[in-house]
């Protein structure tokens, strides 16, 4: 599949999207799976309590966000690629993050389970069919294709390992 157009996703995802490069899912995987794992491994445990300002994640809070974050976008694709007719609604960003228990989370247990969640969207990813991608419907009131959605989660991840850059100087 080609890099999705403009027609495939809302405006809201054009910013993960120029994250990444590549023309379809399997590129992204092998430019960007082991460095956005490899990331979040470097991070030193001295500093996953640190938020940059107040009122502002953890870093983490921040790997809580990503993975539920995947879980959200793979769910969103599986249940395009399946043909459901309904919309999928979107989710507060902030509300899940009060909720989830990061805080309490061990980092490493952490940092397994993101691991295993990639592993899970690569492989969905990797079952889809061409006509699997293709399919479009309606998430966070905004088209979508599975396409896009393979290409929004690699560029979700490294939007925020560009945030722990710029503003957790990680």
């Amino acid at each position: 599949m080609p890099r999705p157009s403009a027609t495939e996703y809302g405006a809201y995802y054009q910013t993960y999207l120029n994250y990444t490069s590549g023309k379809d899912y399997s590129i992204l995987l092998q430019q960007y799976n082991d460095r956005i794992i490899d990331a979040w491994n470097a991070i030193p445990t001295e500093k996953i309590n640190f938020a940059y300002a107040p009122d502002k994640w953890t870093i983490k809070q921040m790997l809580q966000h990503v993975i539920d974050t995947e879980r959200i976008f793979a769910y969103r694709a599986v249940a395009i690629a399946r043909k459901e007719p309904n919309p999928i609604p979107g989710f507060d960003e902030n509300l899940y993050a009060k909720n989830a228990t990061a805080a309490h989370r061990n980092w490493k247990e952490m940092i397994a389970e993101w691991k295993i969640v990639r592993q899970s969207t690569n492989m969905l990813f990797a079952s889809f069919s061409e006509e699997d991608l293709k399919q479009k419907g309606t998430a966070s009131e905004q088209p979508m294709s599975v396409n896009a959605l393979g290409f929004i989660i690699f560029g979700h991840a490294l939007h925020h390992l560009h945030v722990l850059k710029e503003r957790y100087s990680i």
